[in-house]
């Protein structure tokens, strides 16, 4: 490699943080320098490289095709030196475990069986982030997420958590004396629908409803609609097991099943896993395993 022919280090530095934050104060911020001193920084790389990296965009910074480029292959870089550092300080042993995963599979599910690991492995910190956005897995960010997806085959790559059934669930008192014999009878009622996700419609169009007038829909986090189904402030499409002492309990109804279909899966960032990731994945392929 010719070491004489790369940029400082320092203005490499400075502009992927302008990249990964969007500013030069925000980027100064996480470099504990001024903003002044990032923007020289990626002036004298422009100047260096001849080409524009990034450009005034309202009023804040975009990155020109060049820049979008090159921040890339440094996010890349810097990364795999992050590992390198702190695998060889033992950095990466200690670091949390960051997982990410939707609030209803996190509240239901995992919660409940998180005291097992702890105990279990007393030596790693998870830290949980209960979301429906899917989150970008990468070095120093996210470890690992749950996933959902629908479908009856499951591809061999990937390790399931939980293979559902899929119900649609009410109070006995919302749906009274309603005589529900196909799907088509539910869209005058009111339906609960986690943030970010279309999945009462997707459900309805699946078994052939056509919508004459848009449905009532109260969208929420996944964490709070199975306290508003018990209300009975409306139905929800969900997990089996997240509702199934409900059903047995006689608290909610069982209006609809689709059989082994919800699926939920282990998602792991590309590369070589720390131990502590490894640990966590070990043990939620047994809990996959073991009852319910």
């Amino acid at each position: 490699m010719s070491w004489s022919g790369l940029p400082p280090l320092n203005s490499l530095k400075a502009f992927a943080a302008v990249a990964e934050f969007g500013g030069y104060s925000q980027a100064g911020a996480a470099l504990n320098v001024t903003h002044a001193a990032v923007s020289q920084q990626v002036k004298a790389l422009e100047d260096r490289l001849g080409v524009a990296l990034v450009y005034r965009d309202g009023r804040g910074l975009a990155l020109t095709g060049e820049g979008e480029a090159l921040a890339r292959d440094l996010a890349q870089g810097f990364a795999a030196m992050r590992r390198g550092v702190e695998a060889l300080t033992g950095l990466d042993a200690t670091r949390p475990v960051q997982v990410t995963t939707s609030p209803a599979f996190a509240v239901m599910w995992l919660m409940p069986r998180i005291v097992e690991f702890q105990q279990a492995y007393p030596e790693i910190t998870l830290l949980i982030n209960p979301t429906a956005e899917i989150v970008e897995l990468r070095p120093g960010g996210i470890d690992l997420a749950v996933r959902y997806k629908e479908g009856r085959d499951l591809p061999e790559e990937v390790d399931a958590v939980m293979v559902a059934d899929m119900v649609v669930v009410g109070t006995p008192e919302l749906v009274a004396e309603r005589r529900i014999r196909e799907p088509a009878d539910l869209v005058d009622l009111p339906w609960l629908q986690e943030l970010g996700t279309n999945e009462v419609p997707k459900w309805l169009t699946r078994h052939g409803v056509s919508l004459a007038k848009p449905l009532t829909i109260s969208h929420m986090p996944g964490n709070l609609i199975m306290e508003a189904v018990r209300r009975g402030d409306g139905l929800s499409y969900t997990a089996l097991p997240f509702v199934e002492k409900e059903i047995r309990d006689g608290r909610l109804v069982q209006l609809f099943c689709d059989s082994g279909i919800g699926i939920y899966y282990i998602k792991t960032r590309p590369g070589v896993l720390r131990p502590p990731v490894k640990a966590f994945v070990k043990w939620l392929k047994r809990q996959a395993d073991g009852p319910g």
